[in-house]
């Protein structure tokens, strides 16, 4: 693509993003009426949300049940069209098994980290998964590079790997932080679709601001992705905790934040995966105290809202 056409579609991209900004949409609600949209929004559904996976006292490394695994989703099925998981292996590979037998899509992803013995079983896993029918599109790892973990060499060839594995139908990507795929052109060559994880909330942005920054996030994935679809795999806002620079977790600013993605992902025909179904208290280790409350439904499995 020449420099000029690139040039005209980033002035297209920045048209359609500033004719869908819905900032606003919340201005004038009342606490009441804020809480009736958010009930509107849940019976009407959504496109999808991140699974989350660990009730108190468990984490990642725990093996986790089917029967678990079905209660959840069962929670999650009214509301939603598609779920995503993290991880094939430890009880996860039972996320998109259940998914499926509800009726639900699934994006599935294998967990790659810095271990080479677990990132086989993943990936091994996944293309099992996939050559079952378990799989909508196959995500082939998460935040890798973000944690650095995995040489961007590494992780094109797990890409190519699961690629040929795989039925050709099966979109395949890789899931990271938005600007990741501008600074890595090669990478985003690799992948059929752009899995983008977008945080205003991790860039100290105050809520006000939070949506027309999450929408310039979006943009510029959407620049890097050179005509491709692009999906933001995770956006959300915690309910508890504390603040980040100007970013400040309470339920009123995350209830506020749910609705805005949601309004307008759906006015934008946009596929967003909110994070996070449940809070889990396991991610306090890598997160702090703010990691424990980014679900919609609390530890117990009740709504917040």
């Amino acid at each position: 693509m020449t420099y000029r056409k690139e040039q005209e579609l980033s002035k297209q991209q920045e048209k359609f993003l500033a004719s869908i900004k819905t900032q606003n949409f919340l201005k004038e609600y009342t606490t009441e009426e804020l809480h009736d949209v958010f009930k509107t929004i849940m019976s009407q559904g959504f496109h999808g949300m991140c699974f989350s996976m660990y009730e108190d006292g468990q984490e990642p490394g725990h093996h986790i049940t089917e029967e678990q695994v079905l209660r959840r989703m069962n929670i999650l099925k009214p509301h939603v069209k598609w779920v995503r998981s993290f991880s094939c292996i430890e009880g996860n590979e039972f996320v998109p098994k259940v998914a499926k037998q509800l009726g639900l899509k699934t994006l599935v992803g294998a967990w790659l980290s810095d271990d080479k013995e677990k990132n086989r079983e993943e990936l091994d896993s996944l293309i099992k998964m996939a050559n079952e029918g378990l799989v909508d599109i196959a995500a082939v790892g998460n935040e890798v590079l973000y944690r650095n973990d995995l040489s961007i060499e590494e992780l094109m060839q797990h890409l190519d790997e699961v690629r040929a594995a795989i039925p050709s139908h099966i979109p395949v990507g890789y899931v990271d932080a938005y600007y990741e795929f501008t600074v890595h052109p090669e990478l985003t060559a690799k992948c059929d679709v752009i899995l983008a994880n977008c945080y205003p909330f991790w860039e100290s942005c105050h809520y006000d601001y939070s949506l027309t920054h999450m929408q310039h996030m979006y943009g510029q994935a959407l620049n890097a992705a050179k005509g491709k679809k692009v999906i933001i795999t995770e956006t959300g806002w915690p309910s508890k905790g504390e603040s980040l620079g100007d970013a400040h977790p309470s339920e009123m600013n995350a209830l506020k934040y749910f609705i805005n993605t949601q309004l307008w992902s759906k006015k934008a025909g946009i596929e967003v995966f909110y994070f996070s179904s449940f809070d889990e208290s396991w991610k306090v280790g890598d997160e702090g105290d703010v990691g424990a409350y980014w679900g919609i439904w609390d530890k117990d499995e009740q709504l917040k809202y």
